[in-house]
């Protein structure tokens, strides 16, 4: 097993969309209710502190390895997608150096049932940090999957896949991020 301690450095902002359920006050107007909630879309720890779930790291890479279909040298038409999916795991939320209470907010008219091109739009207020950067810890259980595949998987998982809400694989712009470093254990 090879573990891959990697810097990242958003080149976009990072916005989040996390599923939440507020109750909604009695009499309350769709809007009031928006601006009173629209920051429990954000994940965050118990002090305030708002991180990335540790998945849209997983994912990302495993959707990037996916699009590039990289076959295997030697394995005939096999490719490197299998190895990501399953021998390469992220356990730990990448935490940011931003207070929930402390992130603007984006209002954007969207379609109620967030269905893109569906009738009904409302307003909806989304979490935009427009600087982000940290580490990453990537735990790499196959052997199949080498340095340089992992490096270059990554840097293109940054460059055109992305994380969060509005990343390009949705179309957006928003999640890309580079590579500065990788420290291999």
């Amino acid at each position: 097993m090879k573990t891959a301690i990697v810097k990242l450095k958003g080149v976009s902002p990072y916005s989040q969309s996390k599923h939440y359920q507020t109750e909604k006050l009695p009499k309350e107007l769709h809007k009031d209710y928006e601006a009173r909630t629209w920051r429990d879309r954000m994940h965050s720890t118990d002090d305030g502190s708002v991180f990335i779930p540790p998945m849209s790291f997983k994912n990302c890479l495993s959707e990037a390895a996916k699009f590039l279909s990289i076959q295997i040298p030697g394995k005939g038409k096999s490719t490197y997608t299998k190895h990501f999916e399953a021998g390469v795991l992220v356990v730990d939320a990448l935490i940011l150096n931003v207070k929930k209470a402390d992130v603007p907010g984006e209002w954007l008219f969207v379609p109620a049932d967030g269905v893109r091109g569906s009738g009904k739009r409302v307003e909806k207020c989304f979490p935009c940090i427009h600087q982000w950067s940290g580490e990453v810890t990537f735990h790499i259980l196959d052997e199949t999957v080498t340095e340089d595949v992992f490096k270059s998987v990554l840097e293109q998982a940054g460059a055109f896949i992305g994380i969060g809400r509005f990343r390009p694989r949705n179309n957006g712009f928003y999640g890309r991020f580079k590579v500065e470093s990788i420290n291999w254990q």
